[in-house]
């Protein structure tokens, strides 16, 4: 098992997990907002004991990487990816994505992939498009995001716990159990990263248009989505992105909340699994 960094061509180190043997099939995994490659434990000690290589990396601004003030765009976080991908010589790889880090997936697979990429999963994600616009009348408002940039200047620690005990997992459902220490790791990878790029970052995830990445897609793609996810609502994003994917497969969850692969990995882990063996 191993982890270190790579320095992208602007000089930003990037921190990554690489763990199993380099002949070994690769899965990566890419992190939500505003978390690090420790939010896929739970999908990195399974896919590890299964004899995977798996590889997960702190995004630019984010967990242990560098905490940059620019840069905190899809465009250089897929080239980010690409730069890693290419150090690791990593190819005939499965890409797996939770939200922000969905929308990264499809970034970099539909720039990057070819040749290296044998699969890709959006778990959560944020394609097509969060924000309500002209041509995606079903977003979300922009004042929703704002309000986010606002919580987060104001006290972002507040702002992260608030978001932890409540919509990202559905602590805040009737009868839901809560998990303290879901809630304090998320709070605790959460704070590791830097304040400009969570902020800059909330743009990134909410007006970012994935239609073109998401049509250009020629590998095998699983969708997985909560029904009840509070973060990125299911009906405005996976229900669309897959009608926009060449090989897409849908799979919905009734009742799962956004942070689904933490809360019901028990489930999320074998379904990835017979995906990637499929």
């Amino acid at each position: 098992m191993s982890s270190g960094y790579i320095t992208t061509r602007d000089g930003t180190e990037i921190f990554y997990k690489d763990w199993g043997s380099k002949t070994a099939q690769p899965i990566v995994f890419h992190h939500g907002w505003p978390l690090s490659a420790d939010d896929w434990d739970a999908q990195m000690l399974f896919f590890f004991s299964k004899g995977y290589r798996v590889i997960a990396h702190d995004r630019r601004g984010h967990g242990r990487s560098s905490q940059t003030d620019t840069g905190n765009e899809m465009d250089t976080y897929a080239a980010d990816v690409a730069e890693l991908a290419e150090k690791l010589d990593l190819r005939n790889a499965i890409h797996v994505g939770h939200s922000t880090g969905g929308g990264e997936v499809a970034r970099y697979v539909a720039r990057y992939g070819k040749g290296r990429v044998a699969k890709a999963v959006l778990i959560g994600a944020v394609p097509p498009i969060m924000v309500q616009t002209p041509s995606n009348p079903g977003g979300l408002p922009l004042s929703v995001f704002d309000g986010f940039r606002s919580a987060l200047a104001a006290n972002r620690s507040q702002f992260y716990l608030d978001v932890a005990s409540g919509p990202f997992y559905g602590f805040n459902r009737p009868g839901a159990t809560v998990i303290e220490g879901a809630i304090r790791n998320w709070w605790r990878q959460g704070m590791m990263g830097g304040a400009q790029a969570h902020y800059e970052c909330i743009k990134v995830f909410s007006e970012t248009d994935f239609t073109e990445d998401l049509k250009a897609i020629e590998v095998p793609v699983l969708v997985m989505h909560g029904e009840d996810d509070q973060v990125v609502p299911i009906a405005d994003s996976a229900l669309l992105s897959i009608k926009l994917l060449q090989q897409g497969t849908l799979k919905t969850y009734p009742g799962y909340p956004h942070g689904m692969a933490t809360t019901h990995a028990d489930v999320i882990n074998p379904d990835l699994l017979a995906f990637i063996t499929a």
